[in-house]
């Protein structure tokens, strides 16, 4: 049976600085944040935070609900930067640090973020836009500025020189990130009402012109306790050592890691570049591990890395998936090789993010789980009724983690929650008689195939389990007789299979009209920077 709270109570914080207080009272002394290899405790993120929050309230004199955007990767300045804007009553903006210059630009003034704390290896870009954006304050931070000395100044200097990771740039009215710690601390935050915005997530963009989703104090509290009630049944609180290879300016590592993992008091080991898998596993082998999150793609790079039989996952208590559709055939060879089960979950950038979660012991393969507590779910069709149990609709959600709206788009607000507070997921789902939710895909992705609705999700979960198939993507494509047909981008192993072999398999499992019509053999698949596989790419 599950232990959960007979009700979450998020109404005990009025906002996320009184939950950082409790943080900090009940986890001081704790390990809380880990990178390079230097961990820093609750107490001194707490300490380091609020003279960050000092810094800009006093010296850059930002006001309360200003925006400060982050670009930063995984580093030990995120969850001081983030709690800083938190105490200093401001609203954050993460941003990728990948993004191109126009990319930025975009989101720093669709923001009116007034205040950036930037990487100093992003800054020529950062230069070459700024002069668009109210950006008023620069921060600029160094890889290594919250390491003990040596390694702050060796890992600085192989930033710059070795690696030439920091180009050229000039920012002459720039601060840097270890003058603003030497400042005075803030003081006692104040309490934000819970209604007001915290944070600005802007969604993928894997469908087009990414939007800023305005979550509130609340939203964020009540998805902290929500995901708590899950993960509480997985690990203990005080005592878990979780890996952070997923980005803190995504919108679920944002959630797990810095609110849910800081509110139960695990150590939190933050990878700074998980595309560099050697590293990665270095680091799993080197420390005793209790938590893992990733998505599928980088289990699947896991997976098939030489060296991942020595690593001991005697310990993992949970590892965990979202973010796009867990193949079936990598969660088998996970378990597996591991004995952990992936526990895969739901959410989105709209909705704090999480919607539903597996529960250890309870999982049902193929589904993303049951809603988290106090979320109501429900399937509609075209014209907003809503579906019999087990039939496919898009999925609508209704909780106290559906975002205020979308910042500065009144119209897409208002087509995206009706006034009953539903939001309207863009995903189709099928939900069983005892809550399980079954994601079949998303609306936009659907190809209509001579009048029958054909889901890529289908015939690439189907397509990897092909012995010589490593990843594929499908896509619809016009047709002159079906009005559309599937086409699949394959990533064939060593012994590439041919386009008849991908047909014959396909044919084994899937109906004539989902079999892929065209079928291209590629090197890799178009991806965003947490591993989606980006679908508008190929179609373009």
């Amino acid at each position: 049976m599950e232990k959960l709270p007979a009700e979450l109570r998020p109404e005990q914080y009025a906002s996320l600085a009184e939950v950082l207080d409790h943080i900090s009272a009940s986890h001081g002394p704790l390990p809380a944040f880990n990178c390079f290899g230097h961990s820093l405790s609750y107490r001194e993120i707490d300490e380091l935070s609020s003279r960050f929050a000092g810094f800009l309230r006093n010296r850059l004199q930002m006001n309360p609900g200003d925006r400060i955007a982050i670009q930063l990767p995984n580093l030990l300045q995120f969850p001081v930067v983030v709690y800083a804007a938190i105490k200093a009553d401001l609203v954050i903006v993460t941003t990728n640090p990948l993004y191109t210059a126009p990319e930025m630009k975009h989101q720093f003034a669709d923001s009116g973020a007034k205040a950036v704390v930037v990487l100093e290896a992003f800054c020529d870009k950062l230069e070459s836009v700024i002069e668009d954006t109210d950006i008023e304050h620069v921060v600029i931070a160094r890889l290594g500025d919250l390491l003990p000395e040596p390694k702050r100044t060796l890992i600085n200097l192989a930033a710059k020189h070795l690696r030439k990771m920091v180009p050229a740039y000039e920012l002459p009215e720039a601060h840097f990130f270890r003058q603003a710690i030497a400042s005075d601390p803030l003081g006692t935050a104040a309490a934000r009402a819970g209604e007001n915005t915290a944070l600005i997530l802007y969604t993928g963009g894997t469908t087009g012109v990414a939007k800023g989703a305005m979550l509130t104090h609340r939203n964020l509290i009540a998805n902290m306790m929500q995901l708590r009630s899950r993960t509480s049944l997985v690990i203990d609180d005080q005592s878990a050592n979780v890996v952070a290879p997923l980005p803190l300016y995504h919108t679920y590592a944002f959630q797990l890691h810095l609110l849910t993992m800081a509110y139960a008091g695990s150590h939190n080991i933050l990878v700074t570049n998980p595309r560099d898998l050697d590293a990665l596993i270095k680091l799993l082998k080197r420390n005793t591990i209790h938590g893992f999150v990733g998505i599928n793609t980088l289990y699947l790079a896991l997976l098939r890395h030489p060296k991942i039989g020595q690593v001991d996952f005697s310990t993992y208590g949970f590892c965990g998936a979202g973010g796009m559709a867990m193949s079936s055939s990598i969660a088998e060879d996970w378990q597996e090789l591991t004995g952990c089960e992936i526990l895969e979950g739901y959410g989105l950038t709209e909705c704090s993010p999480v919607v539903a979660v597996n529960i250890p012991g309870q999982v049902r393969r193929g589904t993303v789980g049951r809603a988290v507590p106090e979320t109501e779910l429900r399937a509609v069709d075209d014209q907003g009724n809503e579906l019999p149990v087990g039939a496919v609709g898009e999925l609508q959600v209704r909780g106290p983690q559906v975002m205020a709206g979308y910042y500065g788009r009144e119209e897409a607000t208002q087509d995206s929650i009706d006034p009953d507070g539903w939001f309207s997921t863009g995903d189709y789902v099928s939900i069983s008689e005892d809550g399980y939710i079954s994601i079949v895909d998303r609306k936009k992705d659907m190809v209509l195939v001579s009048g029958f609705n054909v889901f890529p999700n289908e015939i690439e979960d189907w397509v990897n389990r092909h012995p010589q198939v490593i990843e594929s993507a499908a896509i619809g494509i016009p047709d002159e007789r079906t009005g559309e047909a599937v086409k699949l981008f394959v990533v064939a192993g060593e012994e590439a299979p041919g386009a008849e072999d991908i047909q014959s398999w396909c044919r084994q499992g899937l109906a004539a009209y989902k079999v892929p019509r065209k079928i291209e053999f590629v090197a890799d698949l178009p991806k965003s920077n947490i591993g989606k596989i980006l679908r508008r790419e190929l179609r373009e």
